[in-house]
């Protein structure tokens, strides 16, 4: 079996710049929910059968007691933000594993299904559907692979090191390095892409690189500086990669049938009926009486 792990707070702020604003007879917004869900159905119908969704309950984690700069809501649209549980609620409803991360994010859940997906040896392709870079470090091989749907690109360990310089295992030393404006935290002064990609798929690891630039067995600009930035960020740069390390123990699943779609709940009729999209309901019911597919 194929096992697609979804990340639903990118695909809910994706649906939300995108798709027309769309409200309930209560004046509720949920044209980002019904893209969401439409979306999920989608995928149904292209023949996955084993789904899970993360998301993330509320945008605070564990990672903001360990770093005052890192992400918060400040900013977030509250007709955005609104939709957060309202989603949940209808995956649920759809007949879709739904993970709310509360004290991790919907990135450690995402890491967290992966890791258990891969060791089950029933898995032929694990495929982490999000384009964030941060699910970068959790890509195996082929086994275990990233998947852009909305630019149809798969990235496995090969197209990681062609897309950043480094391997799965040496990333979350990249992001240290370098630094996640999305997440917050700014790497060290100095350092980029291109020497971090350098030294690290030389090294392998941040704390690896001799403190002695003349000792590099690469050509880097500026190495002299980037030593002296490095011996006196040890402490930035342990508390980023800490930071940028996606946790593996997030509550998911316990096992992997959990995550077979056998079709909608009763509640997901009335919940298509709120927002205006009987047609949901019909191509869900549709595809729950047509069973899985069939597989040669």
């Amino acid at each position: 079996m194929n096992v697609f792990l979804l990340d639903g707070t990118y695909e809910l702020f994706r649906h939300f710049f995108a798709v027309p604003s769309v409200k309930t007879v209560e004046g509720r917004e949920v044209g980002a929910i019904r893209g969401v869900v439409g979306s999920v159905i989608a995928m149904l119908e292209e023949g996955v059968t084993h789904l899970g969704v993360a998301t993330d309950h509320v945008v605070d984690s564990f990672r903001n007691e360990l770093y005052l700069g890192y992400k918060t809501a400040e900013g977030v649209d509250p007709e955005l933000l609104q939709q957060f549980h309202p989603l949940e609620d209808a995956l649920r409803a759809l007949g879709v594993a739904v993970w709310p991360m509360v004290e991790f994010e919907a990135d450690d859940a995402l890491a967290s299904a992966a890791d258990r997906a891969a060791a089950d040896a029933r898995v032929e392709q694990v495929f982490i559907c999000t384009p964030d870079k941060d699910l970068s470090q959790c890509v195996q091989g082929r086994r275990v692979v990233q998947f852009d749907r909305r630019a149809g690109v798969m990235r496995d360990a090969e197209g990681v090191r062609a897309r950043f310089g480094v391997p799965p295992s040496s990333f979350v030393d990249y992001l240290a390095l370098v630094g996640d404006a999305s997440d917050g935290y700014p790497g060290l002064p100095g350092w980029g892409a291109k020497s971090a990609s350098a030294l690290l798929a030389e090294y392998g690891q941040a704390t690896a690189i001799p403190a002695d630039p003349n000792e590099w067995s690469v050509t880097v600009r500026g190495a002299a500086r980037l030593a002296r930035t490095l011996a006196e960020g040890q402490a930035d740069v342990a508390l980023f990669r800490d930071l940028a390390t996606l946790r593996t123990t997030a509550p998911v699943f316990d096992s992997l049938d959990e995550l077979q779609w056998s079709g909608p709940t009763p509640a997901f009729f009335d919940l298509c009926a709120s927002f205006n999209a009987p047609g949901y309901f019909k191509r869900a019911q549709t595809l729950a009486e047509a069973g899985p597919p069939h597989r040669e």
